[in-house]
Formats: C-alpha cells, sequence, structure tokens
C-alpha cells in the first residue's frame, strides 16, 4: 500500500507549480476529514486528495487524458485500484468511469469546494483563519465570484454523501483551516 509521503513524493515529481500543490494538500485535508465523518478510511481517502490532479501540468493542454496518463503513473507504484478508481471518476468526462462510492463523491464535491474556500480566503482580509461557513455561502450564491468552480458538483454532497451544504461547507473549511500554513492562507 502507498504510503503518505510516497504520495507526497509523486505529487512533488509530477506538479512542479506551488499553488497546484497547495490545491492538493486543501483537498487531502478535506478528504481525511470527510472519511472521518462518513467512516472511511482517513489514510487512504487522504491519499486520493493528495494525488487526484497530480497529472495535471502534463495535460492541461489534452484535458482528454486527464486522470488517464495519471493512472498510468500510479500502475507502476503500489497502489490499490480503489484509489485509481476514485481518482479517475472525479473526472469521469474523460475516463469514463463514473463515481459509485462515498470517497467517489467526497472528491468529486470537496475538489471545486476548496476552490471556492480559497478564494474566499484570498479576498478576506483575515485569510482562511477569519473565513466562516457564512461567508463561504455568500460567495457561493455569486455565481460570478470564482466563476470557474462548479457549484454543482459541490451541491452534490447533499444528495451522494447526504450531508447538507452548510455542514459540508463547515467539515472542508475546517479541515482547510487546520492546515492553513500548508496552504499559505
Amino acid at each position: 500500500m502507498i504510503t503518505k509521503e510516497r504520495a507526497l513524493e509523486l505529487l512533488h515529481e509530477n506538479i512542479k507549480n506551488t499553488n497546484l500543490r497547495k490545491h492538493h494538500y486543501g483537498v487531502a485535508a478535506a478528504m481525511k476529514k470527510l472519511a472521518e465523518e462518513l467512516e472511511g478510511n482517513p489514510e487512504i481517502w487522504e491519499i486520493v486528495g493528495l494525488l487526484h490532479d497530480a497529472d495535471y501540468e502534463k495535460t492541461k493542454d489534452q484535458m482528454e487524458q486527464h486522470t488517464l496518463l495519471l493512472a498510468e503513473i500510479l500502475e507502476e507504484e503500489d497502489i490499490s485500484g480503489e484509489i485509481i478508481r476514485s481518482i479517475q471518476s472525479h473526472a469521469s468526462e474523460y475516463s469514463g468511469i463514473n463515481p459509485s462510492t462515498l470517497m467517489d463523491y467526497a472528491l468529486l464535491s470537496c475538489d471545486d469546494l476548496t476552490g471556492l474556500i480559497v478564494a474566499v480566503a484570498l479576498v478576506h482580509p483575515g485569510k482562511i483563519a477569519a473565513v466562516t461557513v457564512d461567508s463561504v455561502l455568500k460567495k457561493f450564491s455569486a455565481k460570478s465570484f470564482a466563476a470557474s468552480v462548479n457549484r454543482e458538483k459541490i451541491l452534490k454532497c447533499e444528495s451522494n454523501l447526504d450531508i447538507p451544504l452548510d455542514k459540508f461547507v463547515g467539515l472542508v473549511l475546517e479541515a482547510m483551516q487546520g492546515e492553513a500554513e500548508l496552504l499559505g492562507l
């Protein structure tokens, strides 16, 4: 089984951009927190978060290859098919693998939410420590704010995870606030 340390090595080998790395750290923290909430395996869920977009710098100009290239990279590692499949499910439009487990759905919803939370933190004078669930929800409703964030994917937390949006935002925000220094926020 792949370790967190090895997952970090793979991330750093494949993602050089500091901000992209921070995105992975935020998703990893959120996934670990969600695993605790949903009785998943926190170590596995965290690794999924760390690696979910680890091929982005190599596929950003060929998005149809996103997660497919990563699957090839990960198949050379001591990593379960469950992890690879979950990573691929968050980009089902490219991989053809649809989300089907709580881990898959958690990744699908928290991936975009972490981006929204970062955007809120960047415009808040108190950075992420001062961000509240209400401030995130207010910006969630403002479609022009962080317009690339897929709010429909975030909202799937309610139907796929049985977690109300406000609670979901609170869980992910708390996880990210716990990693504020690592995230540079």
